[in-house]
């Protein structure tokens, strides 16, 4: 049928019919429209840019990092809001020809947040640019669940630009916040804590919902329909809690929780009693700079608690009394603790809504390699094809190690000591063969805290021995820092143990593969050569020397991953003594604590790489002021 006689049929209908029609006809004209507009326009900003004409895509890893590491004119998948949503899509690059408007079209109005809200709920986190790959990482979680009614509050001008230039939504904080990493609980970090009270307080009398997240958390589920079974919740908000109170998605039980509340994630709703408790506990901090943030949170909200709201919510009277309290149970809505440590979810049978990186240790460094742990983390493509290529063994761990016996200091440390030396070998033949190390897997029988414990948290849900995250026991901050090449060799770079697991990694990397066995020598077989066997296996004798391995492996330069099947053995050591002394120096300072012991003051015990060249070495605080410091 043509168009021609479709209108002479419609012109013959009934006028109810004759309406249908035109409303049809008329749709189409308009979506034709709308799509044809939204390819050229994207044309317009590049050649080279995909577009989306139908359902949201997922942003895949390359076309992300195409927008987070590329120049302000690189264009990517742009990540539309809802269907009826008229705002930016998220991810949305600017056009090349496009200036980046004045700093005053970013400030902080209730036009903006209503924009971006859904539902009338904002979510909202904040940061400088030393966080920029963690807030890239927070929003594209965000994006991949769907969720795109989220800004970003920049605190210093070079984030904000580069948030602009990747299509985030972004605010100006006016902050004037320096763009390093200030490092948790100096004086800047304080600030930065005053400047998320500031922000509450100005969001919540715009009448939205407000879900405030730290930076250094990813989405791993959509909150929003969990938090929207509260809705007599005036604030629903994380905590420290690491014995669980309940076994289901239930709040946690609040007269079972007694650690704090962590603000790192909590959700606030413009009642008269939330907006109440932000102006007091804005003029708490203002008054007082002294005074950390989550800190006179827990003060202020906890001068009344209680009694509960009903029977069945789990909600508590808190604050003035008025104010409905939630606490979002610690096994989804996860801490450094119940997510790394116990893996609280996974026993429980619970899916997780989020990971806060808490409970950890070596800074932002730290933080990071947690995540990456995990893998959560968007790191760009270069972080899994590195100059050089990789290196990774088997860790060899005897079954006695991890569970006979009791679960001690003495015992842990045995376990630690072992796995220790294979790893300090196997970054001896990565910085021989100037390849990146993949760490392995580390297995631990007692967790590490900052203060005396019996070796896990009565009550918790640590198993015994469990996978300890690598800043349990090494220093990542140190390893991953630029030491000076004269004192301490060249730097040596590391990857976390599920490195080679990761979805992100390429598949050009993963078919570059050696497996290397090594052999008694003596043995058959066991002969030095740079070739592979019939199996595309390359035989090594153990106790090889720096020359040797150099020797063997200068024909397996382009392979991208080698690795051994273990590390007993494996290195002889270095030909030259000053490297050998460079590298020892390096070493020494790879490792960190255990803490604490009850019944010594100090109770933190030293780790020691080269354990096993003192006799006598044991697990033992240091028994002096001057006995108090890394091995030498």
């Amino acid at each position: 049928m043509t168009l021609k006689d479709t209108f002479q049929e419609v012109a013959s209908s009934k006028p109810l019919f004759l309406t249908i029609y035109t409303t049809v006809i008329v749709g189409i004209v308009v979506s034709s429209f709308y799509v044809f507009s939204a390819v050229y326009s994207a044309e317009d900003s590049s050649p080279n840019s995909t577009t989306w004409v139908s359902s949201p895509p997922s942003l895949s890893h390359a076309d992300f990092h195409q927008v987070s590491n590329s120049s302000p004119l690189a264009t990517a998948v742009a990540v539309p809001p809802p269907l009826g949503r008229p705002v930016r899509p998220i991810w949305g690059v600017p056009p090349r020809n496009k200036k980046m408007p004045p700093l005053k079209t970013f400030r902080l109005t209730k036009e903006l947040v209503q924009e971006r809200a859904v539902d009338n709920v904002i979510i909202v986190t904040f940061g400088n640019f030393a966080f920029m790959d963690f807030i890239l990482t927070w929003v594209k979680h965000l994006t991949d669940l769907g969720v795109y009614n989220l800004l970003v509050g920049a605190m210093d001008t070079k984030l904000l630009e580069a948030l602009y230039w990747k299509g985030v939504p972004a605010f100006d904080m006016e902050s004037h916040m320096s763009t390093v990493d200030v490092g948790w609980g100096s004086p800047t970090f304080h600030k930065m804590g005053r400047e998320k009270v500031l922000l509450i307080d100005a969001i919540l009398p715009f009448g939205v919902e407000l879900l405030m997240c730290d930076t250094d958390m990813v989405w791993l589920k959509n909150p929003l329909p969990y938090l929207a079974r509260y809705p007599e919740a005036d604030v629903l908000t994380s905590s420290d809690q690491v014995v669980p109170t309940v076994i289901d998605d239930s709040l946690d039980i609040w007269q079972q929780v007694g650690a704090a509340y962590n603000i790192g994630i909590f959700h606030w709703r413009p009642t008269e009693s939330a907006k109440k408790l932000a102006r007091e506990w804005k003029e708490m901090l203002l008054a007082d700079e002294k005074i950390w943030d989550q800190n006179g949170f827990n003060d202020i909200v906890r001068k009344q608690l209680g009694p509960s709201v009903d029977e069945d919510s789990g909600l508590v009277y808190a604050f003035d009394g008025n104010l409905k309290l939630g606490i979002l149970p610690a096994s989804i809505f996860c801490s450094g603790h119940t997510y790394f440590v116990q893996a609280m979810y996974q026993q429980l049978r619970l899916e997780p809504y989020a990971v806060h990186t808490t409970f950890q240790y070596a800074g932002t460094e730290g933080k990071r390699h947690r995540l990456r742990e995990g893998m959560v983390f968007y790191d760009p493509p270069e972080y899994f094809d590195v100059p050089g290529g990789f290196l990774s063994f088997k860790p060899s761990i005897p079954k006695s190690l991890l569970f006979d016996g009791e679960h001690n200091i003495q015992s842990h440390f045995t376990l630690i000591n072992y796995q220790m030396k294979q790893i300090r070998t196997a970054l001896a033949i990565a910085t021989v063969l100037d390849r990146t190390l993949v760490m392995p897997p580390l297995w631990c029988r007692m967790d590490r805290l900052w203060f005396p414990h019996p070796g896990v948290l009565e009550g918790s849900l640590t198993r015994q021995p469990f996978l300890c995250p690598l800043d349990h026991v090494f220093e990542i901050n140190i390893m991953l820092k630029e030491l000076p090449e004269d004192e301490f060799g060249p730097r040596i770079g590391i990857r976390e143990y599920s490195f080679l697991d990761n979805p992100l990694m390429p598949k050009q990397v993963k078919d570059s593969w050696l497996d290397v066995q090594l052999c008694q020598v003596g043995s058959k077989d066991c002969q030095l050569s740079n070739s592979t066997n019939s199996k595309g296996v390359l035989r090594l004798p153990k106790h090889s020397n720096e020359e040797t391995l150099k020797g063997v492996f200068s024909n397996f330069k382009d392979i991208r991953v080698i690795q051994f099947s273990s590390m007993q053995d494996a290195f002889l050591g270095f030909t030259d003594q000053a490297r050998e002394d460079r590298f020892r120096n390096r070493m020494k300072r790879y490792v960190g604590i255990w803490c604490c012991t009850a019944d010594h003051d100090p109770g933190h015990i030293y780790y020691d790489m080269y354990w096993d060249e003192k006799p006598n070495w044991k697990p033992v605080p240091p028994q002096t002021a001057e006995e108090d410091h890394p091995p030498l």
